[in-house]
């Protein structure tokens, strides 16, 4: 364990580093977004860095001064781990450029986009921000071909072919199906790789959204009012509580890493997850990345969800060179740039434009050859990205997920409460920031 004085000295020199790196120094940084898993390195980075003349010890005393985005310090410290350390788009839209004029361009050239680029990016009938592929990864489920095969009887690439199918060919693969195919699972031994830890996981909260997306079980809907207390939330409760018991027992703890490393390990057959676990296997265990198939998620009553959580690209109103900067989001944002950049990551990004899914990055990626194929929802999918939450107003949506509402939901079915327990609960969190 570093002492805090060689903390400090790591950060000072990754300060020093960063800006002769870049060739710009921290006095020219507008607003100073730290990005770190856990709030308490914030204040290191901001001190080792020492932005608007902030020294060693003094970041509590600047956080008591306007740090707002709108003042003379816009500095934002809530760091990655409660969920805002990714900029979003709703918190901050009053501060940043329209961008219609490039949306209407890129629209123009490759069509319509989904509800969930919409939902986190156009407000008030202006576009804030421009989508981007980079970094945009959606949660698929993940399987090893030979363990479903062997104790599910279930042939993966004939449900999803690395090919255009029909939506036929994977008819049964329902949440229904979902549950039963976990209890094989964990009957051979196998739990299936899904967390539920509240609050500082995206996975978890990916994952449990897209489940309740699935059953068109909303806790809050458009006019912000909470309907947490449906028949169909209750459903979803039902299936869930059938569904934690073929879960690991330390699924309440497990990080974002935590089903990856089950995969690679061989501990689970099944998980929901980006190429990410596969490519980590490709590098440390090739055996049994050849064994990984990528596909969709199943279909519950509402259709087939796929959790999501695009990125975007923004100006900030008070920038010095707008033009410039719209000129380059939409230079990049072309199918020749995003073709080019996804090779080097292996298809893991996902272009905003459907009309894009036609790159042959996800057929050639190997071993084996097309396991990303189905990673992009694709037409005979019957499969559209959601975005956790999002029945709800922006503003409520994002203190749904800081505060893990719904796998914490989960996790008390596992402890042992009822769903009427577990709901009452849900209803009391919502209603402390709903007023």
């Amino acid at each position: 364990m570093a002492t805090l004085e060689e903390h400090q000295a790591a950060v000072a020199s990754l300060a020093r580093k960063m800006q002769e790196g870049s060739g710009l120094s921290i006095k020219e940084v507008d607003i100073f977004n730290p990005y770190d898993g856990y709030l308490t390195f914030t204040q290191q980075f901001l001190e080792g860095f020492q932005w608007h003349g902030v020294k060693w010890g003094e970041a509590h005393d600047f956080y008591a001064d306007d740090i707002r985005v709108e003042g003379p310090h816009p500095f934002l410290s809530s760091g990655g781990n409660n969920g805002t350390g990714r900029t979003r788009s709703c918190l901050f839209s009053d501060s940043l450029e329209q961008v219609d004029d490039v949306m209407t361009k890129l629209i123009a050239k490759y069509g319509k986009l989904g509800r969930a680029y919409e939902y986190l990016a156009f407000i008030d009938k202006h576009w804030m921000a421009v989508p981007v592929g980079w970094g945009s990864a959606p949660l698929p489920p993940v399987g090893r071909l030979s363990m479903w095969k062997k104790f599910a009887g279930v042939d993966l690439q004939k449900w999803f072919p690395a090919e255009p199918a029909t939506p036929e060919a994977s008819a049964e693969w329902t949440y229904a199906k979902q549950l039963e195919i976990a209890e094989l699972f964990h009957k051979a031994g196998y739990p299936i790789g899904f967390g539920c830890r509240a609050g500082d996981s995206t996975d978890a909260n990916q994952t449990w959204g897209a489940t309740f997306g699935a059953f068109g079980a909303d806790l809050v809907n458009e006019k912000g009012e909470i309907i947490i207390e449906s028949d169909k939330v209750m459903a979803a409760m039902e299936y869930c509580q059938k569904l934690v018991k073929f879960m690991p027992p330390d699924a309440p703890q497990w990080d974002d890493a935590s089903n990856n490393r089950a995969l690679i390990s061989g501990k689970a057959a099944y998980i929901w997850n980006p190429p990410s676990a596969w490519a980590v296997a490709k590098r440390d265990a090739p055996d049994i990345a050849a064994d990984i198939w990528h596909f969709a998620q199943p279909r519950g009553p509402a259709g087939r969800l796929v959790p999501h959580r695009p990125y975007f690209w923004g100006l900030w109103k008070f920038g010095q060179n707008k033009s410039a900067a719209k000129e380059l989001i939409e230079h990049l944002s072309q199918r020749e740039q995003v073709e080019v950049l996804a090779a080097p990551v292996a298809g893991y990004d996902i272009p905003p434009f459907t009309s894009m899914y036609d790159m042959k990055i996800w057929s050639e990626v190997e071993p084996p050859k097309g396991t990303i194929f189905n990673y992009p929802v694709r037409p005979w999918h019957n499969s559209e990205y959601y975005i956790t939450g999002s029945s709800a107003p922006p503003e409520i949506a994002v203190q749904m997920w800081n505060r893990g509402i719904l796998p914490a939901m989960v996790t008390r079915l596992m402890a042992g409460q009822s769903i009427k327990q577990s709901i009452a609960w849900g209803k009391e969190e919502l209603e402390g920031f709903i007023r």
